[in-house]
């Protein structure tokens, strides 16, 4: 995620012997790199390539000849001018195996990504990548108190990187240096704005909404470093009647063990919930190990989790361990289907390769990539878009009130 924030696309597979347009297109209005930086673009191309041929989980590539990927994308990648050009290429090669997981990011979105919980300059926009438009961005977010929000950026809005000079996500982002960005509205007029990057706190990575009564909405943008123990903490101060929403739309995921910290708040311990195979085809079974804070047993509350099309990985992981059994309501849209467990390696130019290193398969044997998770409870759509309305958050409070009353009546113990 950028603060700013990348959040991958859907790869498309294609064929190695065919160079894309995208790549062509990066390079062919750029003037020849110097000799430093052909050198440098030659170590990670050759260190990504490589990588990929001796780690990725598959070692049969998902069929794509990997010599013939070499062949086609190594001279664009010799003669990229400049990261965004080079990362390009190596999209377009990586795009070849199919697969969410497997990307490179620029030293820039590397540092960004890095320094994401701590303060830094943040432009105040989280971009989603448009598939079928090369360097145009969604915008899925505004930050309050950003200068793109005292620009009057919106959500819904288009941010469109590719004309001359334009600033773009492969360049980093500095406090005080202007950044000329241009826009289209949902209309389609275009706003050319310059905005200057403001130092600001992180955004809590997970928050708890407390405001509707009997109800706590736990927020989860990401499976980060103690999110077990900051779940473990929010659980034991709430009474056991009181219905818990776990909110994992747009989370792209996280921490395998994070995400096994979370259904160990809620699973007995011990319990199967995945099976991952590595490489050599070893099956690894997950099973619940705790970590939820100081909890010494499951919490005892009702659960339901919101999902969306941007929940990806441990996001999907995670309701589909809960869903099997039968411990949380699901609701809202299909998932990313983005669900194969993934390493980063360090590039030499400080980039970043993420690369599947795991296959992966539920406790009931459902291969969720390409598939991801089916809701149980599909919402309405908006009547307006008025940005107060959750349809998905609404029929989720809905739906454990009413499994609530219907145990109540059966005279059963609490519990989905």
């Amino acid at each position: 995620m950028i603060g700013l924030a990348l959040i991958a696309a859907p790869a498309s597979a294609g064929d190695p012997g065919a160079v894309s347009v995208p790549a062509v297109a990066a390079l062919s209005d750029t003037p020849a790199p110097s000799r430093e930086r052909a050198r440098m673009n030659q170590r990670v191309f050759d260190r990504v390539w490589s990588e990929v041929r001796g780690q990725y989980y598959d070692p049969g590539l998902h069929g794509v000849d990997w010599n013939a990927a070499r062949r086609t994308y190594r001279p664009l990648a010799l003669a990229a001018a400049d990261d965004r050009a080079l990362y390009r290429v190596l999209g377009d090669m990586l795009a070849l195996l199919d697969d969410d997981h497997a990307g490179a990011s620029a030293p820039a979105v590397a540092r960004r990504l890095e320094s994401a919980r701590g303060p830094r300059p943040v432009i105040g926009v989280t971009l989603r990548p448009d598939p079928d438009a090369p360097g145009v961005y969604f915008i899925d977010r505004v930050r309050e108190g950003s200068a793109a929000e005292a620009a009057g950026v919106a959500v819904g809005w288009r941010l469109d990187t590719t004309a001359p000079d334009a600033w773009f996500p492969e360049r980093d982002v500095v406090e005080g240096r202007p950044v000329t960005l241009t826009f289209a509205d949902p209309g389609g007029e275009r706003r050319t704005l310059t905005l200057t990057p403001l130092v600001m706190p992180p955004r809590p990575a997970f928050t708890a909404d407390l405001s509707r009564p009997g109800v706590a909405v736990l927020r989860i943008d990401a499976f980060d470093l103690g999110l077990g123990d900051w779940m473990g903490r929010q659980l034991a101060a709430l009474p056991s009647d009181t219905d818990i929403i776990l909110d994992l739309r747009g989370n792209p995921g996280g921490r395998l063990l994070e995400a096994d910290a979370v259904l160990s708040c809620f699973l007995p311990r011990d319990l199967a919930w995945a099976t991952r195979t590595t490489r050599s085809g070893r099956a690894i079974v997950l099973r619940t190990a705790g970590g939820c804070g100081d909890l010494d047993e499951p919490a005892p509350n009702d659960v339901a989790v919101l999902v969306d099309s941007n929940s990806r990985s441990a996001a999907e992981l995670t309701p589909a361990a809960l869903q099997e059994a039968r411990r949380a309501v699901v609701v809202g849209e299909q998932t990313a289907g983005a669900v194969l467990i993934s390493q980063d390696t360090r590039l030499p130019d400080g980039g970043r390769l993420s690369l599947s290193r795991s296959n992966f398969v539920t406790a009931g044997g459902v291969r969720l990539e390409k598939r991801g998770v089916t809701p149980d409870l599909t919402p309405p759509a908006p009547e307006s878009d008025a940005p107060e309305q959750d349809p998905a958050l609404d029929l989720a409070i809905a739906a454990l009130a009413g499994a609530r009353q219907a145990h109540a009546q059966a005279g059963a113990a609490p519990g989905l």
